[in-house]
């Protein structure tokens, strides 16, 4: 018997499984209705369904067997002993993260102590748990896939993958999971490792579908070194039967006794939803045994030597991190908060800069956000992961880290939504699902929840208001909006506070399920069409910006990788126009560039909304290079001064550019920042009162923005007007001796 055949019997032995193929015969677990909660449905309210058991009305098999002992009803809190032992229930229950894995030994520069003890970052520390394999985060790809049946191409094994997201209109290539082509309990669902793998547990999901509900209720497990002699997990003499779900979105996760160790595993329903089908969404938790001789391993693996703090962090460590960041670096650091949650918790930045604190004049301001969605958490341990970074490689002497410091004021926000994130941060990264946390606490959407100026703007358009009756720019927020019984997040409302605070220039918020950038306008111009291009007059430069972030991440632009859920992004270079991917009014990225000068893009950056922490030093990996090159495009295109003919700086003057129909204003300083493509552009300053001035500018195609100061003085009008208003528009009254010598003046002029 050979090494590799050995390692996959001697653990299989302790739990007394046989050798041979699987028992196939029918064990149909019960089943009453349908439990639909569909997504907004809370873990709380989950728990808390009562699900009465009896046989399931599965189509039987020619050569099916029917179960001798028919699933019996269960008490509510009893084992079913026929069935299953305690130690194989479903995990279906809300458990202490399960992200939250055994603390990396590692030792890093700003390591920060565990506020959580290791008992608690485990829901059950005696059994061994590996990270996920990789379905979800295409680690695993589709010739990996397996399934006994199919029931159609979109159906296939290769959409079988936690969490995947089937289209809007379900067609024949991409749709919500795998289904089995025959509803017997002769179907599987088979994955490859490529290598020897130590599985410790599999998580479920039932199809992702508007239309239908399918969803399996119990499965067994096998395993095979050669793909051809199975081994049937087993409890003691009797083959291991795994509850799974009781509907189609929540996760189930049922962690093995103890782990088996082989090459293939296959996931083997045994019943499922009365009114449905077999269908399913897997992921399998799996350790790679080691091998350094694996092609597919080296080819594939991914290793980072920055000695960062790779792991999730609950909203206490976040803080507790950004505080170690600002002492070890209190000469570029500031620590500072913009509002509170709906539950109260501080929504905290940090700022980067050679003088924090301050708006230098001349220093154009960036931010970053991330976590507006509450369960898309590698945006917010990427953000952490940059500011520790920044830090370390400023005091290391990094001349690229030390010239975006000194030149830029740069915001980090990793949090807007914190409520959110601690619900999915809760259950951990297998179980959050789709869409747990993705809300604020009192329901709303945040990054979709700002004020719609497309259609104010557009409206103002039709009419022909522009410019006469409305600007291009800096559109006004409706009074309806503002008030205190309008529907907006109070998260929103610190977010609109901070932006007309701040003169930012350009910004990225952080967001996940994805690979692609998306740049505005995110809705479309015509009622009732779901997708369409809608460009902004400065199309050309937002292209650019979003090319500067998919070109230099690992994987967006990468024309081999594999669809996400539904689109190829990778065909449009890993960017697209938001309201030619979906309409969506009141983006965050519409109202940053319609209502203040900034230049907003959204970056999703992975399949996986939460990945396993064990994913963060590879994702860190995907997209460090990214975050550093899409900072440093707010030195792209022009900037100056406006000044008047005394040298101050006249705030909020308008500087425009021909043939471009969106306009900028100046800062408190009289300081701007105009982001263009390389060119020759005329550019004017003007502001009320004062004069127009213009001149052309020429933008080159190295970095740094080019210098473009404007001098303009008052109008003959304007003071006239000053000069009235500062005697409370009466008429100068001159002291009579000035006023008689006035006149002697002009008679001796007049004679002459």
């Amino acid at each position: 018997m050979t090494r590799q055949r050995l390692s996959l019997f001697t653990p299989l032995a302790l739990l007394g499984l046989l050798v041979g193929l699987a028992n196939l015969s029918c064990c149909s677990a019960g089943e009453d209705e349908d439990y639909y909660m569909q997504e907004l449905l809370s873990r709380e309210q989950y728990n808390q369904v009562q699900v009465v058991e009896k046989p399931v009305a599965s189509i039987p098999d020619r050569h099916e067997h029917r179960s001798q002992n028919p699933a019996k009803k269960v008490p509510k809190g009893k084992a079913d002993s026929s069935r299953q032992t305690d130690k194989t229930t479903a995990d279906a229950k809300s458990v202490k993260t399960a992200n939250k894995k055994a603390e990396k030994n590692k030792k890093g520069a700003l390591k920060i102590p565990n506020s959580v003890s290791e008992g608690d970052r485990q829901d059950n520390p005696m059994k061994e748990e590996c990270p996920p394999m990789g379905l979800e985060t295409l680690k695993i790809d589709d010739f990996q896939l397996h399934a006994s049946t199919t029931k159609r191409y979109g159906l296939g094994a290769h959409r079988g993958r936690l969490n995947i997201q089937a289209g809007l209109y379900e067609d024949d290539l991409y749709d919500g999971a795998w289904c089995a082509g025959r509803d017997d309990p002769l179907q599987w669902f088979e994955v490859d490792a490529r290598r020897l793998t130590k599985f410790t547990g599999v998580v479920t999901q039932g199809r992702s579908s508007l239309w239908s509900s399918d969803w399996v209720t119990s499965y067994k497990v096998m395993v095979s070194n050669d793909s051809h002699t199975w081994i049937t997990l087993k409890n003691g003499s009797e083959d291991l039967i795994f509850s799974a779900n009781r509907e189609k979105e929540i996760p189930v996760r049922n962690i093995f006794p103890t782990p088996v160790v082989a090459r293939y595993i296959r996931v083997n329903p045994r019943s499922w939803f009365s009114s449905g089908s077999i269908c399913m969404r897997v992921e399998i938790l799996g350790c790679p045994m080691p091998d350094p001789n694996n092609y597919y391993h080296r080819r594939n693996e991914v290793i980072t030597t920055d000695d960062l703090d790779f792991r999730h962090h609950s909203y206490k460590e976040m803080r507790q991190l950004m505080k170690v960041v600002n002492e070890m670096c209190p000469n570029v650091t500031r620590i500072y908060n913009i509002g509170k949650s709906h539950s109260g918790l501080k929504l905290y930045a940090i700022e980067i800069s050679d003088n924090p604190g301050e708006h230098e004049v001349g220093e154009p301001e960036f931010r970053y956000t991330a976590g507006s969605h509450g369960n898309e958490v590698l945006g917010r341990e990427l953000l952490l992961l940059l500011m520790q970074f920044m830090c370390l490689e400023y005091l290391s002497g990094n001349q690229r880290i030390r010239h975006l410091v000194e030149e830029t004021r740069i915001h980090l926000l990793p949090s807007v939504n914190p409520d959110g994130y601690e619900k999915a941060f809760e259950v951990g990264s297998e179980l959050s699902g789709w869409s747990l946390g993705r809300w604020s606490n009192d329901g709303i959407d945040i990054h979709h929840n700002f004020p719609d100026l497309n259609s104010i703007l557009w409206e103002a358009e039709a009419k022909k208001w522009i410019p006469r009756k409305m600007l291009n720019h800096h559109v006004s927020i409706p009074e309806w909006y503002q008030s205190k019984n309008a529907s907006v997040a109070v998260e929103t409302r610190a977010l609109i506070t901070w932006m007309e605070k701040m003169p930012f220039v350009l910004g990225g918020n952080i967001q996940g399920g994805e690979l692609v950038v998306t740049f505005p306008y995110d809705k479309t111009r015509s009622l009732g069409v779901a997708r369409g291009p809608t460009p902004t007059p400065d199309d050309h430069v937002f292209r650019w910006l979003a090319f500067s972030y998919a070109s230099t991440h690992r994987l967006m632009t990468d024309a081999n990788r594999r669809v996400c859920h539904t689109e190829d992004f990778a065909k449009e270079d890993g960017t697209i126009n938001g309201a030619s991917w979906h309409t969506a009014a009141g983006s965050m990225n519409d109202f940053s560039y319609l209502h203040t000068n900034c230049f907003e893009l959204s970056m999703y950056v992975g399949c996986d909304k939460f990945p396993h922490e064990s994913e963060l030093p590879e994702e860190w990996e995907n997209n460090r290079e990214s975050l550093l090159v899409f900072m440093e495009q707010v030195h792209r295109g022009i900037k100056g001064v406006v000044r008047d003919l005394q040298g101050r700086g006249i705030a909020n003057a308008i500087v425009s550019v021909e043939g471009i129909n969106h306009d900028i204003r100046t800062a408190a300083d009289g300081d701007y920042w105009r982001l263009l493509n390389p060119g020759e552009y005329k550019v004017t300053a003007r502001a009320e009162g004062y004069s127009i001035s213009s001149k052309k500018c020429e933008v080159g195609y190295e970095m740094g923005a080019t210098r473009c100061d404007f001098t303009i003085g008052r109008t003959n009008l304007s003071r006239i007007k000053e000069i009235m208003e500062k005697f409370n528009k009466q008429p100068i009254k001159l002291p009579l001796r000035q006023l008689q010598a006035r006149r002697s003046r002009e008679r001796r002029l007049g004679t002459q």
